[in-house]
């Protein structure tokens, strides 16, 4: 086999030099020629250097940058430059693949869906195409274009070729085109609702009272334009203003619909109480729940397409005194495509989080309140590993999103199917990667550390309010200090802010309260930014939200401190004392940066002065 250390570094070569690499480690390749595979004009390839040369030149990367991401891979050489600029937003995937396919002197193209021959398509199997970002494109001389975002990986189109049966001719195109290309091919069984109407007259619908009502009528009502249209309206809009829960509560003389969006309800709307009925079934009958049964709470699922997005949508029903309160918790899919750079990470933290997580074993833990973000950010650690290479397998509760090449296990209580059972089964299947939803009980946290322990990296929630307390929940849970102290890599705690909307915000002076305050956390300023609300902000003055971290590394000092049993106190002290940025720290970094306001970052941290 060859060096996969050496293969590694050929990230930014050419296929023909990992040719020569593997046929000089002795790889045996069962009679498949590798040069057939992509053999480049004979002049010589480009060297790294010259690459960093036209990725400077090309994207317009300044020496500072350049340079300050030498200085990261130094700290992590097995990442190559190109990916430490992208991932500090030096360059665009497009700045770096342009620069990729010029040395392999390979076309670059940026798709459409109309470029796109479907019985070219229909060659390869979709969860092919979605893993290894590859995509037919069209036949031409006898050969099959494909566009692919790693033109490097000889081996992924060696197997293009064994599967279509064909010569293939290769073109460099983005991540982004191809997922975006793929996802608009939906399931028949999705709701579709791209036509709505935007407006609806109370007069349009006309429900029976309740008194008179019986299932017959009431399925009929729900089946009916009017209601189809405004439940699709109050989709539609939730989507569109970046909701991520609708709240359906009814009163006693009227109907009222909320939105969450940046973590804040807001009212929107306030229909007629007798439609209540009718859109509740509308409801259920999309999340194929049971209309008769209004005395029990039901859980169910929606899926919709929204803008050509897929949406997976949670629908929770609750009975109360007025009637049947719903819950609709927005499970947008684009989520699972955010990198640990777009979270909000400071560059120091994002270096070490990535590094912890390419770590081959031990526990990773993710702490915070619902609502922080948790799962998002296990889902963007995942993004970070080679999915082609390893055995990644998840647990949770429930599957909030569909993740290509991972295997994702659905926790069921009620059949015995917990978080400790399911974790015990995984073990069996040979997995590189575990990620557990959360550390609920002490058997689930001495699996998960038994994990890692036998060589497996272990990620994982926990519901404490920093990282120190990570540690002593554990203990208090059942599992022994010096167990904690060998497994345990990193603690992350987190917290989400809202932004400052950038289209209103401003400048005003500090006042002496607030730079007393900024001054104690070692921030010198004069001035602060907030917005003072426009149209895009509903006249909040945020837009959007962004993480607060506080990043805990475990290494042996500590490991002999947690093996003492300290309280949290003590813990939290001789953290701060050794340098860790807590999360309120983190928040005024972010105040001074422009990003947030010192009433945000208030609002979600307590002080560790």
């Amino acid at each position: 086999m060859p060096n996969s250390r050496k293969l590694d570094e050929f990230i930014l070569g050419s296929a023909q030099d990992v040719a020569q690499t593997l046929e000089e480690t002795g790889w045996e390749s069962d009679g498949v020629e590798l040069r057939a595979l992509w053999t480049p004009p004979q002049p010589q390839q480009p060297s790294t250097r010259e690459l960093e040369h036209r990725i400077c030149e090309h994207a317009k990367v300044s020496s500072e940058n350049f340079e300050q991401a030498r200085n990261l891979q130094s700290k992590t050489p097995r990442k190559p430059i190109g990916q430490i600029l992208l991932d500090m937003g030096a360059v665009t995937e497009s700045d770096l693949l342009t620069c990729l396919a010029k040395q392999l002197e390979l076309p670059f193209t940026r798709l459409e869906k109309s470029d796109i021959d479907p019985n070219a398509a229909a060659m390869l199997d979709p969860g092919f195409i979605a893993v290894h970002h590859v995509l037919p494109v069209r036949f031409e001389n006898n050969r099959l274009v494909v566009a692919t975002a790693d033109p490097t990986n000889v081996f992924m189109l060696d197997e293009v070729k064994r599967q279509t049966g064909k010569e293939i001719a290769v073109c460099v195109t983005t991540t982004e085109d191809i997922n975006r290309i793929t996802s608009a091919d939906t399931k028949d069984d999705e709701y579709h609702i791209d036509d709505i109407i935007q407006d609806i007259a109370e007069d349009d619908v006309e429900v029976v009272d309740a008194e008179e009502e019986d299932l017959s009528n009431l399925a009929r009502e729900a089946a009916e334009s009017p209601i189809i249209k405004f439940v699709n309206y109050i989709i539609f809009n939730a989507v569109k203003e970046g909701a991520s829960d609708i709240h359906i509560e009814p009163g006693e003389k009227k109907l009222k619909v909320r939105y969450r969006i940046d973590g804040v309800l807001f009212e929107m709307m306030n229909p007629p109480s007798n439609m209540h009925a009718a859109v509740v079934s509308r409801i259920k009958i999309m999340a194929s729940l049971d209309i008769s049964e209004r005395r029990l709470p039901q859980d169910g699922r929606i899926r919709v397409v929204v803008n050509r997005r897929d949406v997976d949508m949670r629908v929770s029903t609750l009975p109360t005194s007025h009637g049947e309160k719903v819950v609709i918790r927005i499970m947008d899919a684009t989520t699972t495509q955010l990198s640990l750079a777009d979270l909000g990470f400071e560059e120091d933290t994002l270096v070490i989080l990535s590094h912890q997580v390419a770590q081959p074993h031990g526990i990773v833990l993710v702490t915070g309140p619902t609502g922080s973000g948790k799962s998002t950010t296990l889902y963007a650690c995942l993004q970070t590993m080679n999915l082609n290479k390893l055995n990644v397998s998840t647990v949770e509760d429930p599957v909030e999103f569909q993740v290509d090449g991972v295997t994702q296990v659905q926790v069921h209580d009620h059949i015995g199917m917990s978080f400790s059972a399911a974790l015990r089964s995984l073990l069996r299947q040979d997995p590189d990667v575990i990620m557990v939803g959360e550390i609920r009980d002490g058997e689930t946290a001495k699996i998960a550390v038994q994990a890692s322990l036998t060589g497996h990296l272990v990620l994982s929630t926990l519901h404490t309010n920093d990282a120190p307390s990570s540690i002593t929940r554990l203990i208090n849970i059942g599992v022994e200090p010096y167990l904690i102290a060998a497994s345990t890599n990193a603690v992350l705690a987190q917290r989400l802010v809202r932004r400052i909307c950038p289209h209103c915000k401003e400048a005003y002076p500090i006042s002496p309260d607030n730079k007393q305050f900024m001054e104690m956390h070692g921030f010198q300023d004069d001035q602060l930014h907030k917005g003072i609300g426009c149209e895009n902000c509903r006249h909040t003055g945020f837009q959007g939200r962004i993480g607060l971290y506080e990043l805990l590394v475990i290494d042996d000092s500590y490991r002999d401190i947690i093996t003492k049993n300290p309280n949290v106190t003590e813990l939290r002290r001789l953290c701060v004392e050794r340098g860790m940025i807590t999360l309120r720290q983190d928040g005024f970094r972010k105040v001074h940066s422009g990003t947030t306001t010192v009433e945000e970052v208030m609002r979600v941290t307590e002080s560790t002065i």
